[in-house]
């Protein structure tokens, strides 16, 4: 699958992401040649610390998501709380105060949904950890679209119900661990070369 042309990827988690993007975040390179969009269930009140905490035990940048950003390789955008976050066609992201899609804003679905329609096939879902089904139904379209569709292992995760969804939506390419899912991400897209997600 490698050189398919991927353009984001985009990650789902939500009770236990905290340790789980610990975990999977720095594995990964500073060249890592996309940009990496991730919707983790957070408190309505949450601010930018997560971001923060991360960015500083990462290779690559991460950073709260800002409305009209262009999608950068090495980055990964953290949905800010309360606001959907979604890709748009022309590389940038946008958020919607819309209401909340089965109970969570931001919703992992919204933002999978708009990865799909502006990127078609060239996108690889990511569903970690989490207490619902939020990114089940996202992930299939993914998957339905042509794009790559990877699992938390639900064995290692420490709430299982969003990898089972997941698991039990739509056929995956791989369930794997949190170390191993980084691993497989870089062997996806390789490690060299940093571009806009337009570019290309």
């Amino acid at each position: 699958m490698k050189g398919r042309g991927f353009k984001v990827v985009v990650i789902g988690v939500s009770a236990g992401g905290v340790v789980a993007l610990g975990r999977l975040l720095p594995r990964l390179p500073a060249d890592f040649p996309l940009p990496l969009v991730v919707v983790q269930h957070l408190h309505p009140q949450g601010g930018e610390f997560l971001a923060a905490s991360l960015d500083g035990r990462c290779r690559l940048r991460v950073k709260q998501a800002d409305e009209k950003e262009a999608l950068i390789a090495g980055t990964a955008y953290l949905a800010p709380p309360n606001y959907h976050l979604l890709i748009e066609a022309d590389a940038t992201l946008s958020l919607s105060l819309e209401g909340p899609v089965r109970y969570s804003r931001p919703s992992v679905d919204v933002l999978f949904d708009s990865a799909v329609e502006a990127f078609g096939g060239a996108v690889i879902g990511m569903v970690l950890t989490g207490a619902n089904d939020d990114g089940a139904r996202g992930l299939k379209r993914i998957k339905e679209a042509g794009g790559v569709a990877l699992v938390q292992l639900p064995q290692s995760a420490d709430y299982d119900s969003m990898p089972l969804a997941a698991l039990a939506a739509t056929e995956v390419d791989g369930v794997l661990e949190l170390e191993a899912l980084a691993d497989r991400l870089v062997e996806l897209v390789g490690g060299s070369g940093l571009r806009a997600a337009g570019e290309g």
